[in-house]
């Protein structure tokens, strides 16, 4: 019952954010407007009265910058939902409600017959494509800059930490690594000249582009301009069928899967905290299950009955039950100050003469890791258990037909005590999906600025902060200052982990029913 009710709980509040609600004109006892979504009602406790909340958006208009506002029902007089009301869905200060009066700009040419939705679609598409001809090359080419520009301050780390280990015998190689240096100083200004030139460039266009405008009126009547490049999508929900609501909601659903976050974390997508969910637990499976199953088999098929083996299984069980924190201090302290420290001064030394460790701080290969040891000792508990539960009689039959220890294993023991193994697998990649505190500690962020996967050598950059759903739900629900605002956020974040979890457990379990059903009895 508590399982369902959770799972009730969360797809009530989460299926239905996206879904566009009727926007209400309430009418005061006072003469005052105001627009907004009719979110809930309550009582107060202490006079009786009851109040509704509505968002009312229009973050900029208001002194203290919240979305919603409570109305006591006894000063409503009258409420309306004119079919001509607009929402506006912005880059930044969250949702306008308002009328379209019309456009402004340089760059259009609005006519006056044609209806506010029509003429609002044509000059975001307008804007749109003038952005993507200007905009985006640039964007492209201050990427490339910017990777140039890396890879420059990498080489010359690398010469003025060798220039600083040379003794003074060595003139001849000072002088021809002081020449690389001045030489690789000059390309390094020469291409910060031209990133410099192109973000002023970008800025200026951008600047351009942001004189053409909407206008917009709120339920007072004042005018508000807003530019066009800030909307990210306008609708119409009280004109909008059950058609056109339904492409509206596919429309948020697949912003939310492929697009980035915006208004801190609150809005937008969530593909970088999916991806890194998605890579955190492949690399944990690729790094716990092996050494789980070795260790289950190891304890249960070879290791001999003893004061040593019972104090193993002993610390296995224990370990299971460790608060996950403890894992992320060790993680912490052996993993990225330890193995991390090591590798940097190995490989990177001079990152670490200048105090930019590579793999020496918190990122997803040291993340991973930490949540394998996290979860092993209920693979190796499974393993053994699965092994235990195979009839004597079966590694006895192996035996008298010429077969060795190691060949019962790996055809027999092995195979049938697989379903066993996957159950462990199983109850493993889940709790590592809902693990925070850890991630917290080793290499989480809010808001990672390079994903742990791109075009760039070596592809895979596993010393990389990364996202991860958890700690989106974390931040979102008790690190906004506007929490009526995050919370939708929150119920879809914790749908889709939910989601993802139940995708990747299920497809274990098809797989643990195949074996179980393949090798429930085999022929030796």
């Amino acid at each position: 019952m508590l399982v369902f009710a959770l799972l009730a709980v969360v797809l009530i509040n989460g299926l239905g954010v996206f879904w566009p609600a009727q926007v209400a004109e309430v009418t005061l006892t006072d003469g005052a407007k105001l627009l907004g979504q009719r979110i809930r009602s309550a009582v107060n406790p202490d006079n009786g009265q009851s109040s509704t909340q509505f968002k009312t958006g229009n973050r900029e208009q208001d002194a203290q910058r919240q979305d919603f506002r409570w109305v006591k029902n006894n000063a409503i007089r009258t409420i309306a939902n004119p079919s001509e009301v607009c929402v506006l869905e912005r880059a930044e200060n969250g949702d306008f409600y308002g009328y379209v009066k019309g456009v402004a700009g340089p760059d259009l040419t609005p006519s006056s017959e044609a209806p506010a939705a029509e003429t609002l679609t044509k000059a975001l598409a307008s804007i749109r494509r003038k952005s993507a001809e200007e905009i985006a090359p640039i964007a492209a080419e201050l990427f490339a800059l910017g990777n140039q520009l890396q890879e420059i301050d990498g080489k010359s780390l690398r010469l003025r930490y060798r220039r600083e280990r040379l003794t003074s015998a060595l003139q001849d190689e000072q002088m021809g690594l002081d020449r690389q240096i001045e030489a690789l100083q000059a390309e390094y200004q020469r291409i910060k000249e031209q990133f410099d030139q192109l973000v002023s460039q970008q800025q200026q266009r951008l600047a351009d582009l942001r004189r053409n405008v909407v206008i917009m009126t709120d339920a007072s009547g004042k005018e508000t301009p807003i530019a066009l490049t800030d909307i990210v999508r306008f609708y119409n929900p009280n004109s909008m069928g059950f058609s056109a609501k339904c492409r509206h909601y596919l429309s948020k659903v697949g912003e939310l899967l492929w697009d980035n976050p915006r208004e801190s974390n609150t809005e937008g997508g969530l593909f970088p905290a999916i991806f890194g969910t998605v890579m955190l637990i492949f690399l944990m499976a690729v790094m716990c299950f092996p050494l789980g199953v070795l260790a289950g088999i190891y304890l249960g098929e070879y290791a001999k009955d003893g004061f040593f083996v019972r104090l193993v299984r002993i610390a296995v069980n224990n370990l299971a039950g460790i608060p996950s924190i403890v894992y992320g201090i060790f993680g912490l302290g052996f993993f990225v100050y330890g193995i991390g420290g090591l590798l940097d001064q190995w490989l990177f030394p001079e990152r670490v003469a200048a105090g930019t460790p590579t793999f020496g701080t918190g990122g997803i290969l040291w993340a991973s890791l930490t949540l394998g040891l996290l979860t092993v000792p209920v693979v190796i508990v499974s393993t053994e258990e699965a092994l235990r539960a195979i009839p004597r009689a079966t590694r006895e039959g192996s035996f008298a037909l010429g077969a060795t220890k190691f060949q019962t294993l790996v055809r027999v023991l092995a195979p049938m005590a697989s379903p066993g193994m996957m159950t462990g697998f199983i109850l493993a990649m889940a709790r590592a999906a809902g693990e925070v505190a850890p991630l917290m500690i080793t290499g989480v962020v809010k808001l990672a600025p390079q994903m742990p996967v791109d075009g760039a050598f070596p592809f895979f950059h596993l010393d990389r902060k990364f996202m991860h759903l958890g700690y989106q739900i974390y931040d979102v629900g008790f690190q906004s200052p506007n929490v009526e605002a995050s919370k939708p956020m929150v119920f879809v974040t914790t749908l889709l982990l939910l989601l993802i979890v139940l995708a990747m457990t299920s497809v274990a379990i098809y797989l643990r029913n195949r074996m179980r059903k393949r090798y429930q009895v085999r022929t030796i």
